[in-house]
């Protein structure tokens, strides 16, 4: 797992604005026993999948683990091939409904890769 150091400058409404640093995963999904190939994961897609990997079988919520759009994150990992499970489950307190729990079910395994 890797940091992206570089920073970028992009122009906004003719404004000069740094962007911020990027985590960089590079990962590969382990089938039968053999790596796949390389997968760069960037961004809050790469945290969530570090996440997903620390977790283990817990898995992840957007209760305990608070992130800004984490259903898309995993939908976006699931495009790659990731398989994740949603698992429903019902929350009482001041305001009750219900969250999604995320199982990462593929063996994976991560390397740090530098940012270009």
């Amino acid at each position: 797992m890797s940091v992206d150091n570089t920073r970028a400058t992009n122009v906004q409404n003719g404004t000069a604005v740094k962007s911020r640093k990027r985590l960089v995963l590079r990962a590969k999904i382990v089938d039968n026993g053999e790596p796949g190939l390389p997968i760069t994961v960037v961004g809050r897609d790469a945290w969530c999948l570090r996440e997903l990997v620390r977790a283990g079988s817990r898995g992840i919520t957007s209760l305990e683990n608070p992130a800004p759009r984490i259903a898309h994150y995993v939908w976006k990992l699931r495009k790659l091939g990731f398989a994740i499970e949603s698992v429903p489950e019902v929350h009482g307190g001041q305001f009750p409904g219900s969250h999604s729990r995320y199982r990462l079910h593929s063996e994976v395994l991560l390397s740090e890769q530098e940012a270009a």
